[in-house]
């Protein structure tokens, strides 16, 4: 069967589907209503996770992979560079969201969005180039032996991390990343790891979104 998309592409589309989703909240967050705060500092845990994990992966595991596939040195420098500056953006936003929960007030609100705009805009910039130089050498490497050992690499998380880190794939992706990721992860796996480790994340984070 022919890959159409890699699960690093499924992966880039939950972060950008997030990010839309805490601008959207912030753009009608109540001034003053601390339980919408709570949530959304839930949901900024999980997506602060999972994006600094993401991140460090790809320096620790991909990119090494990629190299012994022709990929070369210089791109991944500036990929780093690129992550760099998406750190920057998240230790901001990071303090941002802090104070919010601290004072759920008007100008903590707008401190917030205006974080979550500009982490926005350096992470998808950042998503598009990646996917623009790599997403066909992931495709067109996927059975190389590079490849297939850096998803086994990846693949070596605790239940409890690989339950929430699908639980959260999942919650909103399309058919298509629906597709890629069980065309990736065997049925009954992915199923027990979101039914029964994926249930924090259902709990605590999805809900959040649901309003």
């Amino acid at each position: 069967m022919t890959e159409t998309m890699s699960m690093n592409k499924v992966i880039h589309a939950a972060f950008r589907r997030d990010l839309g989703r805490f601008v959207a909240a912030l753009d009608s967050f109540p001034v003053g209503d601390q339980r919408r705060a709570d949530g959304l500092a839930a949901a900024w845990a999980n997506f602060d996770d999972q994006l600094t994990y993401h991140h460090e992966g790809e320096h620790e595991t991909a990119w090494p992979a990629l190299q012994k596939v022709g990929v070369s040195a210089d791109l991944l420098a500036t990929m780093d560079a690129e992550h760099d500056t998406m750190a920057q953006a998240l230790a901001v936003t990071r303090s941002a969201m802090a104070d919010l929960v601290q004072d759920p007030g008007r100008a903590q609100v707008d401190a917030a969005r205006a974080a979550f705009e500009e982490l926005r805009t350096v992470t998808v910039a950042h998503l598009d180039h990646e996917e623009a130089e790599l997403e066909q050498v992931y495709l067109d490497h996927v059975e190389d032996p590079a490849i297939v050992e850096m998803g086994k690499t990846f693949a070596k998380v605790s239940p409890a991390r690989g339950g929430r880190f699908f639980a959260w794939l999942l919650d909103g992706a399309s058919p298509e990343e629906v597709a890629a990721v069980r065309g990736t992860v065997p049925g009954p796996v992915l199923k027990i790891l979101t039914a029964v480790f994926g249930r924090g994340y259902r709990k605590n984070v999805a809900p959040v979104w649901a309003r």
